[in-house]
């Protein structure tokens, strides 16, 4: 049976998927700048430091996850406790089929809900569609970071964009 597309708050099953998505998006995409491929153990890590506070969603359908989108705490200073930094990534499969618009409306909206007050994004130069759906949701630009990365042997620019919950 096929499934219809669901997004929902990720579980501790869902970190083998979120896992490989996010090694592909190392392995093969400046998206991260991350280079080095993440266990199964560092992402259940990771996984539980999302909170009803920094809130982490899947997208899935016939029990393969599709995407995932996150809001990671973006400092460990406590004047920082309302200000997240949002993640997206699709499976490479699954890319260019809204799936992403999807996921950025619901993290942002459960953002919100969370009572975060902030989100910053840092977006690698030549990922277009995403600095594109980030303004869909309401980020805006608000500088850009010249040659702070390198991956695949360039250097890359890094954009940041923010969104204030009103």
């Amino acid at each position: 049976m096929n499934q219809k597309l669901q997004i929902r708050k990720a579980t501790i099953e869902d970190v083998p998927g979120i896992t490989a998505i996010y090694n592909d998006a190392i392995l093969t995409t400046t998206a991260t700048f991350d280079t080095e491929i993440k266990t199964i153990e560092n992402r259940s890590e990771w996984f539980n430091q999302h909170t009803e506070k920094y809130p982490l969603l899947v997208a899935v359908k016939n029990n393969e996850i599709l995407g995932w989108a996150s809001m990671t705490r973006w400092s460990d200073r406590s004047a920082y406790d309302d200000t997240a930094e949002i993640s997206l990534y699709i499976h490479p499969k699954h890319r260019d089929k809204g799936i992403g618009k999807l996921l950025i409306n619901e993290i942002v909206k459960a953002g919100k809900i969370s009572g975060l007050h902030c989100v910053l994004s840092r977006i690698t130069q030549g990922n277009e569609k995403s600095i594109y759906l980030h303004e869909k949701v309401g980020f805006t630009h608000v500088g850009l970071l010249k040659e702070v990365g390198k991956k695949f042997e360039r250097i890359l620019d890094v954009h940041m964009m923010q969104l204030i919950y009103s």
